[in-house]
């Protein structure tokens, strides 16, 4: 089994212990905003080690949209390149896990779709992306 490497930002790393130490009943809105968010756990793509980030929650028919949108910045987050190299992840959505596989979606009408209910969600999306040049990366995590 690889080795749980927790995140070096403090804030994901209290978050993704609290929400999985208390089974999914607590830690389960973003940093206390009151939105709601699951526990994606993947596979880091250099380390080959567990990662774990918590994403706003995001339900799109019987899949999760992950928004790689790390706040507007440049860059992308570096879960973005995990997902990318591995799409075997699970979801942690409260008292629930699932295993999933993710995709990255760049067809613009099911793109289009999936960033609309990102955004309805999370509207800071939308001023997100309009701060970077970047297209910020837009998942859906599907039932295996």
């Amino acid at each position: 089994m690889p080795e749980y490497i927790p995140a070096t930002l403090d804030w994901v790393r209290d978050q993704v212990a609290l929400y999985e130490s208390s089974g999914g009943t607590e830690g389960t809105t973003l940093r206390d905003s009151g939105l709601p968010c699951i526990i994606v756990t993947h596979t880091g793509n250099k380390t080959g080690g567990v990662r774990k980030i918590p994403v706003m929650r995001v339900k799109v028919d019987d899949g999760y949209v992950l928004i790689g949108s790390y706040g507007g910045r440049e860059k992308n987050p570096v879960w973005v390149y995990n997902l990318r190299a591995n799409g075997d992840v699970e979801i942690r959505d409260k008292t629930e896990v699932f295993p999933m596989r993710v995709r990255e979606v760049h067809d613009d009408p099911e793109r289009q779709r999936l960033w609309d209910a990102g955004a309805a969600a999370y509207p800071p999306y939308d001023d997100y992306q309009a701060k970077t040049d970047r297209k910020i990366p837009v998942f859906i995590a599907e039932p295996v």
